[in-house]
């Protein structure tokens, strides 16, 4: 699958531009601020409805205008035509379609176009609160199992009655057991599909990353932990009910589940240096780009946005020779302050590849020959 062609009116800097692509490598010049992580942010909110860098919808539409809209279209491997489109109003809800039908949920489509995502904010899900990871996790799977969506929604939808009624001193027994007996059902499943994606998909994928990319002995680690790990959710419910009472929410569960991080049996989070979590974060996205091809049955896109910042030459050179392996990965989009970086990437990838320079959200082709 790529994207063939995008046009984007009034998303964040961007006022109004129509692109085509290489189906193999697109690259992206331009000073900082100029809006090339706003372009793929557009693509990929065009998979996810919503951006990557967590701000509201009303933060994407271009200042000073009332609504934006994005529009791609794409060929499958299948060779068919896919048209989506996705806008929002301000002070409206977004609407998106797919081939000029609206989807009935947004969720729906979630998973139909997979997408990896490389970026500085990456650092979060090392350095930030477990919520950071755990929405990486429900993020990824939910894009290979729509029964683990569903169960997600379910058990937060669940978990945010239940919070309410001990904000509210509410002492029905019957009706915290109804519906504490529905989070302990979606727990069960979250739980193991979580365990399942962290012990028998990623930890294999992401070490032998790691360690190509870092050239070292350094052995990185990840585990999933859970209070689940040791007891039902039932049984949880039973020893904290008296404290959640007074506290007034819901203190554990598999909404506080986290993933645990780790270099030489240390704490990434503590220990690491910006080049080894730059490293780590990168591993792990490449990882989680075998697992959506492996689950989707689809190549998906992978968005590599000003990947070379922070990380040495070695480093650098490594990463090229992982995204330059034609067997692997399909389109790719690539931004960068340093022209160098661009051409030596497109000389090891080699093929069809678009150039061009972002200024002040407008594009234009860049067409001197690399050196």
């Amino acid at each position: 699958m790529y994207i063939e062609r995008i046009s984007i009116l009034n998303f964040k800097n961007i006022a109004d531009a129509t692109l085509e692509f290489s189906p193999r490598v697109n690259c992206f010049l331009g000073l900082n601020g100029m809006g090339k992580s706003n372009l793929l942010e557009a693509i990929y909110f065009l998979s996810f409805v919503r951006s990557f860098g967590q701000l509201p919808d009303s933060a994407l539409i271009r200042h000073g205008q009332e609504m934006l809209m994005v529009q791609g279209v794409y060929q499958k491997q299948s060779g068919s035509m896919e048209n989506i489109s996705c806008g929002i109003v301000a002070g409206k809800r977004k609407t998106l379609k797919r081939n000029g039908k609206e989807y009935d949920k947004l969720s729906e489509h979630i998973g139909q176009f997979p997408i990896v995502v490389v970026s500085p904010q990456d650092s979060r899900i090392v350095s930030g609160s477990g919520e950071e990871r755990r929405k990486l996790m429900d993020m990824v799977i939910s894009q290979a199992d729509k029964t683990y969506l569903s169960q997600l929604i379910r058990y937060n939808k669940s978990l945010e009655q239940r919070n309410k009624m001990l904000r509210v001193g509410f002492k029905d027994k019957l009706l915290y057991d109804s519906i504490e007996s529905q989070m302990a059902q979606s727990a069960d499943y979250i739980h193991a599909a979580r365990t399942r994606w962290v012990e028998q998909e990623m930890k294999g994928a992401f070490e032998r990353y790691y360690r190509r990319i870092a050239s070292s002995d350094e052995v990185a680690s990840i585990a999933y932990r859970s209070v689940l790990n040791d007891m039902s959710l039932t049984e949880v419910f039973e020893q904290c009910r008296a404290k959640d009472e007074v506290l007034g929410y819901t203190s554990r569960g598999i909404h506080r589940d986290d993933l645990e991080m780790g270099l030489d049996g240390y704490s990434m989070r503590r220990l690491g240096s910006q080049g080894q979590l730059k490293t780590f974060t990168i591993a792990l996205r490449f990882a989680i780009f075998e697992y959506l091809k492996r689950h989707s049955g689809v190549t998906p896109l992978l968005l590599l946005d000003d990947i070379f910042d922070k990380l040495d030459a070695d480093r650098v050179q490594k990463i090229m020779e992982v995204v330059s392996a034609n067997d692997v990965f399909g389109q790719i989009f690539i931004t960068d302050t340093n022209r160098k970086h661009l051409d030596e990437i497109l000389v090891q990838i080699g093929g069809d590849y678009r150039l061009l320079e972002v200024d002040h959200g407008r594009f234009a082709p860049i067409s001197e020959s690399m050196p």
